[in-house]
């Protein structure tokens, strides 16, 4: 078996394993991501080594379905599985006592699978089919707890702006199937002028979607309905991530001008996304803006030119951003909440916690030697260096700034205040994923020139890059731990708290609007329905009325005719006694019959 098959199977066994005994859930969740993640190890192992593996599976008539390890897809697929693995060992200890674990581990194991389909995918209609599963299972991992009020809401917006997009994925596929005559993925992005440009735009809105670009970015903030591990995988490797991932695979065919929409898109995102986070009052709230602002940055590079910087820090991104989710959740499990004034002291309570989070946010600031330091410091020299500069790296340096700023803002709210007494039931697994994936946001910075040398790529740097970076970051990290937020925004603090929301927002010109229109075709469906329902019930009336006028009517007709018949039978068989003398007597009584007739009736007419 191909480790190309056994990353996907092994997630893919152990969820419907989990789903079938219904025990051991926790156990059986570490050991399919474990074997996984020792597969797309293998695979990236290969990667170095030259090899390009790939398993062909039937599917349309001279369109297969592919799934390929190459470098780029080896490092996504390895990326995918880390994070997963600590995240899923994280909630061993989170889920423990969650009576509905099963379901989680479960959903979490197929959306593990999912996502890696769609970064391995080799053609468009398994990437296609890949997509449309994250999203359907990140539906269910957003509304996990439907239950409790507001988390079903939460899940069906995050569905609607997510599928709003996703029309930009198809169209776009369509038109680089035509224009090349094939689903293979590679031999499309070979497409240029007009068909690239469009295709370009449209997958751009497709990736604005998934993650949660200008202007759908309002639904990543209100899906952290779910569990905490939810929201730490969907933040840093999976969901999110897999616009990013679309336009990092997709780069080598965009035309320029396609590119610079990219950038600008991604730049505006990071500074207004931003300014949401450091108004934000929510500390999960705030981390999901974040990672809008991140991804922006990502775009940036990319529309810079040097999707390479963007994947170092898609790299950085995933450990980082999904230990601050994990160490928030354990704030959260010992306050009850995220709301920030609540969380006041809660790093003296959990001071190791408290580290881990400390260090994963001064990597997201970018401060060295710290993974986060060296992959901002390539996109703000790839900004610097692109066509675009005047534009692209205002906007990187903006964006950097504001992420220190809200992250400064962060760690004093958590530190500043008195230490509460907490409980430590699951905090060896849940302190065991954290300080693995802490341990990555530090040391990864390290690996990233190996990164270069497997995908044959050649990063600008600049002295003066990284000085405006380190810059940048330091001084959003002293405003945001000096000055109140509320002073730092000023007159748009309004704003920043409605989300930058102009004519209500997304939500007013297409959430409400399809769910308008979605409770009108509801209403006409069940019309529909009721309507069949009364012709069924009417005829069933009718066949109830038929069956009794059969059975009650002609059946009785028949029957009672028939049973009289029986009966005159019977009686006239009692005349056939045999006796000769009793039979004359009987002829002579007919004969005597009919002759008074013959004689009776003249007379009578």
């Amino acid at each position: 078996m191909s480790f190309i098959a056994l990353t996907l199977l092994a997630p893919l066994l152990a969820a419907l394993l989990i789903l079938s005994v219904r025990r051991m859930a926790g156990g059986l969740a570490l050991l399919g991501i474990g074997i996984s993640l020792l597969a797309a190890l293998a695979s990236l192992a290969g990667a170095f080594d030259g090899a390009t593996s790939q398993l062909i599976m039937p599917g349309l008539p001279n369109m297969p379905l592919i799934l390929r390890a190459t470098p780029l897809t080896a490092i996504f697929s390895a990326l995918v599985a880390t994070v997963a693995s600590f995240v899923l060992v994280y909630a061993v200890g989170y889920m423990g006592k969650d009576p509905e674990k099963t379901r989680f581990f479960g959903t979490m194991l197929l959306f593990v699978t999912a996502m890696q389909a769609l970064v391995l995918a080799g053609d468009w209609i398994t990437l296609l089919a890949a997509w449309e599963l994250i999203g359907f299972s990140s539906y269910l991992l957003i509304g996990f707890w439907y239950r409790r009020d507001g988390v079903a809401s939460a899940a069906t917006r995050a569905f609607i702006y997510t599928r709003t997009a996703d029309l930009g994925l198809y169209i776009g596929i369509f038109v680089l199937i035509g224009a090349a005559g094939t689903t293979e993925i590679s031999v499309t992005l070979q497409t240029t002028g007009t068909a690239a440009t469009i295709a370009g735009i449209l997958l751009l809105i497709a990736a604005i979607g998934k993650s949660a670009q200008m202007p759908l970015y309002d639904w990543l903030q209100r899906a952290m309905a779910g569990p905490t591990p939810v929201s730490a995988l969907l933040h840093s490797a999976t969901l999110v991530a897999a616009g990013a991932i679309l336009l990092i695979r997709v780069a080598p065919m965009l035309p320029g001008e396609a590119l610079f929409v990219v950038g600008l898109v991604g730049g505006i995102t990071a500074v207004i996304t931003g300014l949401i986070a450091l108004g934000e009052t929510d500390l999960k709230r705030m981390l999901a803006a974040s990672t809008s602002s991140q991804y922006g940055l990502m775009l940036v590079a990319i529309g810079a030119g040097v999707p390479v910087a963007a994947l170092l820090h898609l790299i950085a991104h995933a450990a980082i951003k999904s230990s601050l989710f994990l160490g928030a959740g354990v704030f959260q499990h010992d306050r009850g909440d995220t709301d920030l004034k609540k969380l006041a002291g809660a790093g003296r309570s959990r001071p190791r916690i408290y580290f881990g989070f400390v260090v994963s946010a001064l990597a997201l600031a970018g401060i060295p030697p710290l993974a986060g330091f060296f992959s901002k410091d390539t996109i703000i020299a790839a900004s610097l260096a692109s066509s675009g500069a005047a534009w692209l790296a205002p906007l990187a340096l903006g964006g950097t700034v504001l992420t220190g700023a809200y992250m400064a803002r962060a760690l004093r709210l958590l530190w500043v205040g008195k230490a509460q007494k907490t409980g430590d039931s699951g905090m060896v697994w849940m302190g065991s994923g954290i300080a693995v994936l802490v341990l990555l946001a530090t040391i990864l910075g390290a690996g990233f020139p190996a990164v270069e040398r497997l995908l044959d790529a050649e990063l600008p740097t600049s002295l003066m890059a990284a000085g405006l970076g380190l810059s940048a970051a330091l001084s959003g990290l002293a405003l945001g731990w000096f000055v109140p937020a509320a002073r730092l925004l000023g007159p748009i603090r309004g704003w920043a708290l409605r989300g930058f929301a102009i004519a209500g927002g997304f939500d007013a010109l297409v959430l409400r609007p399809s769910m308008a229109i979605a409770a009108i075709c509801d209403r006409l469906d069940r019309a529909i329905y009721n309507g069949v329902l009364a012709i069924g019930r009417l005829n069933l009336s009718l066949g109830i009325l038929s069956r009794k006028s059969d059975e009650q009517g002609i059946d009785r007709a028949i029957f009672g005719f028939v049973n009289r018949t029986i009966a005159t039978g019977a009686r006239a068989r009692l005349l056939q006694s045999g006796l000769i003398h009793k039979e004359l007597a009987l002829t002579i009584i007919g004969v005597g019959i009919i002759v008074v007739l013959l004689v009776a009736v003249p007379m009578y007419f």
